[in-house]
């Protein structure tokens, strides 16, 4: 995959998986634009134009600076609080809305022009969650908000298909991330966490980060509104 000449915009690049796919597209020769509330040493050492960045909040002029042209955005910044629905405040479930969904919206809406702009087509990234489509106890609050990002793909795909967009969604099961550290904080759990996928182990920052290059590529030129499961097996197999 050739990504010399193309603009892109990655949102929540300093850790995980946004910072995998940072790292993957920078040695495939991408012109990237970084944008979260932090810039980690591994992030630094990409060189990439980088913008101060909370999800949570308005862009306003935070991501002033950006081309005219962008070919693609990757929407990363998520949330992972497992708890009983019952012991689930409604703010939880505000605050994971608002960073998974709105976070996306404010996003989307404030570089759609540059995207369209694109020769060709331009490529929409989203991430979701296994458990949007496969119900897991204590999992309610962030299925919810994932479930909302694939009904905002879907919908985006189908209006600015004519306009040459593509918008899709990734849906990883766990995955070894920082995000996740509390899940993986021993090797005992990452074994056990293994053993509940059929592919019999955890997913990893790369495993997502490959899938996110395809849908930034030519190569998916004719792929849109489609949440691709990224998550062993677990979602489709027993």
């Amino acid at each position: 995959m050739d990504f010399a000449q193309k603009n892109i915009l990655l949102i929540g690049a300093s850790s995980g998986i946004g910072l995998a796919t940072a790292t993957l597209l920078s040695g495939l020769g991408a012109n990237l634009f970084t944008a979260s509330r932090h810039r980690s040493p591994e992030l630094q050492a990409l060189n990439t134009t980088h913008f101060d960045y909370d999800a949570t909040q308005a862009v306003g002029p935070a991501l002033d600076g950006l081309p005219e042209v962008l070919h693609g955005v990757v929407y990363c910044p998520g949330s992972i609080k497992l708890r009983p629905f019952e012991r689930i405040p409604v703010e939880d479930f505000q605050a994971d809305f608002d960073l998974n969904v709105l976070g996306a919206v404010r996003v989307i809406q404030a570089t759609i022009k540059r995207l369209k702009r694109a020769e060709g087509t331009a490529s929409i990234v989203l991430f979701s969650t296994v458990a949007a489509d496969t119900g897991m106890s204590f999992h309610a609050s962030i299925a919810t908000a994932k479930a909302a990002v694939e009904g905002l793909t879907r919908a985006l795909a189908a209006e600015y298909a004519a306009s040459g967009v593509r918008v899709n969604c990734i849906a990883p099961s766990l995955t070894n991330t920082p995000l996740a550290a509390a899940l993986l904080s021993s090797p005992e759990k990452v074994e056990a966490g293994g053993k509940r996928h059929p592919l019999q182990r955890i997913g990893q920052p790369e495993d997502l980060a490959y899938t996110a290059s395809f849908l930034l590529s030519d190569h998916s030129s004719f792929v849109t509104g489609q949440v691709l499961a990224v998550d062993g097996g677990m979602g489709k197999l027993k």
